[in-house]
């Protein structure tokens, strides 16, 4: 029983050692790092964002919106209840993501 503690506390003592004298602390200013790197590229990634991910996701929530809206409008004449859940969070989602590039970078 002795003789495991002691090899127990050997390893932790020796891993301990090994950490203080091989173990580097790094000396990084990363905010600085990440604040250069986004000022360097900002006009890229407004760009690429306002002119191709927007309009993807306009698209996207465009063709669901009406999609819901159609089945929607069949379980209406089916069933005589026409759900209005769906169609309201898509239509809010839509018209979030198209107003979304006025105000997006004064946020950012």
């Amino acid at each position: 029983m002795k003789s495991k503690t002691i090899r127990i506390l050997t390893a932790a003592a020796l891993t301990a050692l090994l950490l203080a004298v091989l173990g580097m602390t790094a000396f990084a200013d990363v905010a600085d790092a990440v604040e250069n790197t986004w000022n360097a590229a900002q006009g890229q990634v407004k760009t690429i964002v306002n002119n191709v991910v927007f309009p993807v996701i306009d698209m996207i929530l465009a063709i669901l919106f009406f999609v819901k809206v159609g089945t929607s409008y069949f379980e209406y004449r089916k069933h005589g209840q026409f759900d209005f859940t769906a169609p309201a969070i898509l239509f809010a989602c839509l018209l979030f993501t198209l107003t979304a590039p006025l105000y997006i970078w004064s946020v950012l």
